[in-house]
């Protein structure tokens, strides 16, 4: 299992925790930077998913400073969009960037557990997740537990980094993310070991076909996977049975 610190007192979770709200006052800007904006763009492809399917109510796990929750609560209009994620310091930047946006009526924040959500079965009718499931100390739990807050027919849509296979981009990616990427976080962010952390949980990711097989064994129907930006991330869809 990859892990940000590499502690054996540690769980996976506690170190995630740890890592992200010590990032946190830099984690936006990072993002933009780092990505060269194109992260914004994933996004709201990834929410473009689900706007034939007109949510009421939507759920975001792992929301970090709340990017998704905001996009989805101006893209798709729906009631209510609730946040979770295990990092206070995140949440709280989130919370800001919220009431800045005059969000404050649609979307709440609150600090949760993606492998133990607290809402009773089938609450939501879509969960969204971005560059959060390869963070899941247990994937496959997390997963189940996404699906069974779903409502039936119920979507879930996935959004996470993924390995670029075309010549020489793969190389060049390779080397961004191993050392360009790592060397700048250290810098800005003071930290480490977090964006190390990023290279190496990319590639311990099971993604593409893969992940799509670990969604079925889950339960979730219909597994879709689009590579965005010649395969450095990947969007997933899936639905929950009627």
């Amino acid at each position: 299992m990859v892990t940000p610190y590499q502690s054996a007192e540690e769980s996976k979770k506690a170190q995630v925790t740890r890592m992200f709200d010590k990032i946190a006052p830099r984690y936006d800007l990072l993002n933009r930077v780092l990505s060269l904006g194109i992260d914004v763009w994933w996004r709201r492809r990834a929410l473009g998913k689900l706007r034939a399917e007109n949510p009421r109510e939507l759920l975001d796990v792992a929301t970090g400073t709340a990017d998704v929750a905001l996009m989805a609560a101006k893209m798709l209009k729906p009631a209510r969009v609730v946040g979770v994620d295990i990092a206070v310091q995140m949440l709280d930047i989130g919370r800001v960037k919220i009431q800045q946006a005059g969000q404050g009526s649609v979307v709440t924040l609150e600090t949760g557990d993606s492998e133990n959500l607290r809402f009773p079965d089938a609450s939501f009718d879509a969960v969204t997740v971005a560059f959060g499931v390869r963070n899941f100390e247990n994937l496959e739990k997390g997963l189940s537990e996404m699906l069974r807050v779903l409502r039936p027919g119920g979507r879930v849509v996935i959004l996470e980094f993924s390995k670029p296979g075309l010549f020489p981009f793969k190389q060049l990616y390779n080397a961004y993310f191993k050392y360009v990427l790592p060397l700048i976080g250290r810098l800005t962010s003071r930290d480490m070991r977090a964006y190390t952390y990023l290279f190496e949980s990319v590639q311990a990711f099971p993604e593409g076909d893969d992940f799509l097989k670990i969604l079925s064994k889950t339960g979730y129907q219909h597994p879709q996977c689009e590579r965005l930006t010649l395969g450095i991330c990947s969007v997933y869809t899936a639905v929950k049975a009627r």
